[in-house]
């Protein structure tokens, strides 16, 4: 007997023995993803690259200038014109205005869509009378160019700040609701069975089930959201400028090209650029890394 129990413990040692490299390898991972990024990596992979692509431009852009490629700087200013305009801009303490009269819009804006198109999404996925009458008026009102409703609201609502949130929900509500239609329709039927047999239903099937195995997808939608809230924003103050609504990035832009400044025009196309990415940077690169980490689908390079 003492043999067999001996054979048995023999021949179970290389099975033994590969479940604990495996286990080894497995621990070795989840240490490797839990540990903090060196400042060093971090620089070179993340930091470095952006600036090396806004050197180069600006030293391609200087060439232009000093090559007389582009002899008229009537049509393209030299970074140093671009720069002495932000500069002034500053002296002069406009330029945090122009870049809080567009952010606070933007974000306000964005909220109210948040508000109305995440009830929307989870009513026209989940209903499907809803969904076969609403769900193609989303997708064309999506696919609408913003700048389309700023006459119409104009004309309804005058030129005041309930012009511009309208313009802003019209465009942004409709990528809102549809990310989320999307993610919906991506959650395996299994989770919604297994949450109705432990009782969730309603409410709380939405609150506990759908909405975070749909959070990717509703991610996305977001993601997009900003980017039609910010762009909707931009069009209407471009094309609906009023010294009683404040100086934004847009009316900066239109400002420019009234007085003919393509350093005042640079000047607002880099803030709204820079405004664009910095908010990516901030609220939906960190979102999404930590829906990603907490799925575990976050890679490590």
């Amino acid at each position: 007997m003492a043999s067999t129990e001996t054979a048995d413990t023999t021949a179970n040692a290389p099975a033994k023995a590969g479940l604990g490299g495996l286990e080894a390898g497995l621990d070795a991972l989840e240490t490797t993803a839990g540990g903090r990024t060196p400042f060093r990596q971090t620089f070179t992979q993340k930091i470095l690259p952006p600036i090396i692509a806004v050197a180069l431009v600006l030293v391609v852009w200087q060439a232009l200038i000093s090559l007389k490629i582009v002899d008229d700087q009537t049509k393209l200013p030299s970074p140093g014109d671009v720069a002495a305009e932000f500069r002034d801009s500053w002296l002069e303490g406009d330029l945090l205005g122009y870049i809080w009269t567009s952010i606070s819009r933007g974000l306000l804006g964005f909220l109210l869509a948040l508000a109305i198109g995440t009830p929307l999404g989870l009513l026209v996925a989940r209903v499907k009378f809803v969904r076969a009458a609403i769900g193609p008026v989303l997708s064309g009102l999506q696919s609408l160019p913003s700048v389309a409703w700023v006459p119409p609201a104009v004309i309804w609502l005058g030129l005041n700040n309930s012009m511009m949130y309208a313009v802003i929900l019209l465009g942004a509500v409709p990528s809102i609701a549809n990310g989320l239609v999307s993610g919906i329709d991506q959650v395996p039927p299994l989770f919604l069975r297994a949450g109705r047999s432990m009782g969730a239903t309603g409410l709380n099937n939405a609150r506990h089930i759908v909405m975070p195995a749909a959070l990717p997808g509703y991610l996305a939608g977001l993601k997009q959201g900003w980017a039609f809230s910010w762009r909707s924003l931009m069009a209407a103050e471009i094309i609906a400028p009023s010294p009683d609504l404040g100086i934004g990035l847009g009316a900066l832009l239109e400002y420019g090209r009234n007085a003919s400044s393509m350093a005042m025009v640079f000047e607002a196309i880099i803030l709204i650029l820079v405004v664009g990415i910095a908010i990516e940077l901030l609220i939906f690169s960190p979102l999404e890394r930590r829906v990603l980490r907490s799925r575990g689908l976050l890679v490590k390079s």
